[in-house]
């Protein structure tokens, strides 16, 4: 039972920061994974979920997946915390 206990304790989470610059640069902290990248749209997974950032002339002018850090540079239009994909097929969305 003390098992079952410490199984659904939450671990610490690393800290997510987004720090945007005259909308010209972009520091973030707690990037787990770049998906896809191009000059008009980033897509990262964080420790806080999904997150697309569309704009133009983007470049990742810094990368350290080790220590979570990403530095973007260019026009940043959005920035945008995506849900997780739902589980299950049409129906187990449809009656939850």
């Amino acid at each position: 039972m003390a098992n079952a206990n410490a199984a659904n304790e939450k671990l610490p989470e690393t800290p997510h920061r987004l720090v945007l610059d005259s909308r010209r640069k972009l520091s973030m902290s707690g990037v787990i994974e770049v998906e896809s990248f191009d000059e008009s749209a980033i897509q990262l997974t964080t420790t806080r979920g999904p997150v697309l950032i569309r704009g133009s002339g983007l470049h990742l002018q810094m990368l350290s997946l080790d220590g979570g850090q990403v530095a973007v540079d260019g026009t940043v239009d959005s920035i945008s915390y995506e849900d997780e994909a739902p589980a299950g097929g049409f129906f187990a969305r449809l009656f939850g």
